[in-house]
């Protein structure tokens, strides 16, 4: 979300934002057992897991609810915070581990660190079974030994929890941290006095000894009296604006445009678990309503993500802003099979700028709006929620004080259960299933308010009224009708409406299915507010011949008059808008990159400049066919059942060391293969615990990290070839002619720096940062190339996609012979390739500028594979951010597990 206007003509208060606005939103799954916190018993131990103490974020608490600008430099300074995922990455390991046991985990309680550090989190987590506790204050992990009991007791070092861990469970709980290199202490334990005596054995003193009810005392109420202020209105001048101009504005805005440059340096496959994300169709395009997780790596139910953010129009009416908020909340959530709005879940997170004149009121006309009111008749809860309430800046030039004040913020996110995960839809227009027509649903009543629109701001305007939530029944019919169309297979794409308004819709639908359109608006309402206008509501993809049934189903619920039949999908690429003899004719790739240019501008100053403009071309490239599949092979034949039948499961090694993150998915799919996964980390081969001699397969899995450096599978890979015992027990497992190894990720960089061990790997590259400098998370093609890969056996020639999500994938030869050579001894197991089948060279079907396209390599016996890509992420079709319509579960990845599994015997 970008915006800025001044309120004055000096600018000397700017609505808008310079404090970034806070989502904080997730998505997890509970055991029922674990949904309560234990009644902790005296006696239990009081542990510190996490990252150590350090004299960072002692102010944080207190900056936080100050303006920015309105601080002492020391208290900023003192607010400074500091990130540790590697840390994090361990604690929630033994997290993991322990609540693996069942009725045997060691753990009654779970309490973060976070605001007020230990000082915050240990009586927290006393006070809930109403004891009272001894801790030693020296016993805390602590990198600053000189700081005072003060910063020990109260710093926010981040990364750390405080745990209540039983005593019958301490020393299996050790086992478990030291395994994971996860630093602990236990500080202290419980007592029934209902006392907090905090000792210091360096001053031989107690800095704190007080009852838990006296330090967790409940504060007076707050009262504040604040006022209504009117908000600036004005009608919109729409007279000299031209709507082909307009458009191109609009879907140039950043809250509008292609956001490309920021969906793809994040992981979105990690844990083999996400069904839908923001990428859709052949051509991945960035435009999905809703976010879709797997509850399993076996069945088809999962969980829906959605959000809703209309902040500019709390400027004129803060109560409809948060009404939108929610409303848009649910047209995304509602791309996904959700049954009934009442399984719907909202988390609310409120931004203001309290103490400001008028801000107050506004935010308390919001929140009733949505909690008195709103959520009530809709039959959802917000059980969840956030805020900060310093959004203001402030500060002086040689003019005087200025001020920037942030709309009062709502950023709604919303949850629901889904029974199936493959009938959500998304807005990717289809040219394969016949004659279709396109059906407006306008929510809104037809009343086409442009206040604090796209429109607007992209002309230095607000406008005097905001769009709303009218009737929220509208909403629930909406939602009813959705459904019931949904269920019986008459919906082919779904766009709901919201930022940049039907304009937007339709051209990131064209965008999705690469395809043009015919549009035809009704002549008795202005243009411009049609194109533009925010309102809720949706666009539906329908076969013609369906239309009927659609539009009755809408009518049942008293919508007849918000459904129009506005056009078709043509194969045309262009966009063609009439409205009585008014014709907006518009090419798709110019539209095409008005909408992506300003993500490629962001790309050209973060990344590899040429990356940047291989993408944009390649975005742009009308010709472009798309991903298609080809397979040699059944994907759906299960090779490996007459093995299974035997009821022989060979044991296989997870390997993993810190920083990997891929261990679960890959022992998910290596157990629906017939194996017998067995969890092995780093730490049991270095102490001898384990030994590879046990099993036929080994996997090392993908990650990020090694210790939080660059060149992660190498310092991996030297933990190994610089220590005696695990040299030579991995020596032994690659000599042995009954293995198989896989690395994946991390796995494969590091078993690329393992080659020196592995017989036949001499002309193996060395993988290296990603041309374009990022992280990339893509979904890319691939096709399998002949080699003696045991793993790859029968599936040669075929081409299909597969999750990539690596920042070091480049892979990288002595010399140009190097190559040849490999590729000679058919030693390059697949490699990516374009939309068109052509060895990929540019960016992003190559998406890490490997020579070749190479993707995958293979010892010259074929027992050890490695790869980049994932393709234990991408085993099921439910998995795939695309794949064509098939009969079956798997997209093809399924067959690399079942080849190993054939070969193990």
């Amino acid at each position: 979300r970008t915006f800025e206007q001044a309120e004055d003509a000096g600018a000397r208060r700017i609505r808008g934002y310079h404090k970034p606005i806070m989502i904080a939103g997730g998505l997890g799954n509970i055991r029922r057992p674990d949904v309560e916190k234990d009644e902790c018993p005296v006696g239990g131990h009081i542990v510190v897991l996490g990252g150590p103490a350090m004299l960072i974020g002692l102010g944080g608490g207190a900056a936080s609810s100050m303006d920015s600008g309105a601080s002492h430099a020391d208290l900023d300074f003192a607010s400074v915070q500091r990130g540790n995922p590697e840390m994090q990455r361990r604690a929630q390991e033994v997290i993991d581990r322990c609540w693996g046991l069942g009725d045997a985990n060691p753990i009654h309680l779970i309490h973060d660190v976070g605001a007020g550090g230990l000082s915050n989190a240990i009586p927290e987590a006393v006070s809930h079974s109403h004891r009272g506790a001894r801790v030693d204050l020296r016993t805390v992990p602590n990198e600053e030994p000189g700081m005072s009991p003060m910063e020990l007791w109260c710093n926010e070092a981040q990364e750390r929890y405080v745990l209540i861990v039983a005593r019958a469970g301490l020393a299996h709980f050790e086992t478990i941290a030291k395994r994971e290199r996860c630093v602990y202490a236990v500080v202290g334990e419980l007592t029934d006095d209902g006392v907090l005596r905090v000792h210091d054995p360096v001053f031989d003193n107690e800095p704190v000894d007080l009852p838990i009810d006296v330090l967790l005392g409940k504060p007076p109420r707050m009262r504040r009296d604040v006022t209504s202020l009117p908000p600036r209105r004005e009608t919109l001048d729409l007279s000299d604006i031209d709507a082909g101009e307009a458009v191109q504005r609009v879907l140039s805005h950043p809250a509008v445009a292609d956001k490309t440059f920021l969906v793809t340096i994040g992981d979105r496959s990690v844990t083999g678990q996400i069904s839908r994300d923001q990428m859709v169709g052949p051509w991945q395009v960035p435009v999905a309503d809703v976010a879709v997780t797997l509850s399993d790596h076996f069945h088809h139910t999962g969980e829906a993500m959605a959000m809703g953010e209309r902040t500019p129009l709390a400027l004129l009416d803060s109560a409809a802003a948060a009404r939108m908020a929610v409303a848009e909340s649910v047209t995304n959530l509602l791309a996904a099979d959700v049954d009934s709005l009442r399984d719907v879940r909202l988390s609310a997170n409120w931004m203001a700028a309290c103490g400001e004149p008028g801000e107050d009121a506004a935010l308390y006309a919001a929140v009733k709006a949505v909690g008195e009111e709103l959520c009530p008749a809709l039959g959802i809860a917000i059980p969840v929620g956030k805020d900060s309430l310093s959004m203001k800046t402030t500060w002086k030039d040689a003019e005087g004080a200025k001020s920037v004040v942030a709309p009062v913020s709502l950023i709604v996110s919303a949850f629901a259960p889904l029974a199936d995960v493959r009938t959500t839809l998304t807005p990717q227009l289809r040219l394969d299933a016949g004659e279709t027509r396109l059906l407006r649903v306008d929510l809104g009543s037809g009343r086409n308010r442009l206040g604090g629109s796209i429109l607007a701001q992209v002309y230095g305007q607000l406008g005097a009224e905001a769009p709303d939530l009218d009737d929220p029944s509208r909403l629930v019919g909406f939602a009813a009708a959705l459904r019931a169309a949904r269920r019986a297979g008459l919906v082919l794409a779904y766009h709901d409406r919201s930022d940049g308004g039907l304009a937007a819709v339709l051209a990131e639908m064209a965008f999705a299915g690469h395809c043009g359109l015919d549009i035809t608006l009704p002549a008795d309402v202005p243009l411009l507010p049609q194109l533009f206008a925010e309102e809720l509501g949706a666009v539906l993809q329908v076969r013609v011949a369906d239309v009927a049934r659609v539009q009755a189903l809408f009518a049942s619920q008293g919508l007849a008059a918000a459904v129009t039949d506005i056009g078709a999908p043509t194969t045309a690429l262009r966009v063609s808008i009439r409205q009585g003899a008014t014709t907006l004719d518009l090419g798709w790739s110019e539209l095409r990159r008005a909408w992506s240019e300003t993500s490629h501008r962001m790309r050209l100053l973060r990344d590899d400049p040429d990356s940047a403009r291989e993408e944009f071309v390649a975005q742009l490239d009308e010709s472009d066919p798309g991903q298609s599949f080809l397979f040699t092979f059944d994907a759906q034949q299960d090779i490996a059942a007459p093995y299974i039948a035997t009821g022989k499961r060979p044991r296989v090694a997870v390997l993993r060391e810190q920083g990997v993150n891929s261990q679960v998915e890959m022992a998910a799919v290596l157990d629906r293969a017939g194996f017998e996964p067995h969890d092995i980390h780093m730490t049991d081969i270095l102490s001898g615990s384990r030994s590879l001699a046990e099993f036929r397969g080994l996997i090392a899995c993908g990650g990020f990290s090694y210790g939080d450096v660059l060149g992660a599978g190498e310092g991996w890979a030297k933990s190994i070839l610089f220590h005696a015992e695990a040299r030579a027990e991995f020596t032994r497992f690659f000599e042995r002619a009954d293995t198989f190894t896989l690395g994946v990720c991390n796995g494969c960089q590091m078993l690329s720096a393992l080659k020196s061990l592995i017989p036949g790997t001499a002309h193996w590259p060395r993988f290296i940062r990603n041309r374009g400098e990022q992280f990339e998370g893509r979904f890319s093609l691939v096709e399998i190339l002949q080699s003696p890969s045991v793993l790859l056996e029968g599936m040669a020639g075929s081409r299909f996609a597969v999750a990539v999500s690596h920042g070091e994938g480049r892979a990288e030869f002595a010399d140009a012979g190097q190559v040849a050579r490999l590729q000679s001894a058919s030693q390059v197991a697949f490699r990516y390739v374009d939309h068109r089948g052509g060895v990929a060279t540019q960016y992003p079907a190559n998406p890490n500028g490997s020579p070749e396209g190479i993707a995958a390599v293979t010892s010259d016996d074929g027992r050890v594979l490695i790869t980049m890509p994932h393709p234990e992420r991408s085993w099921r079709v439910a998995q795939n951010s695309w794949h064509p319509p098939v009969d079956g579960e798997f997209s093809g990845w399924m067959r690399l597990f079942r080849n190993a599994r054939r070969f193990a015997g």
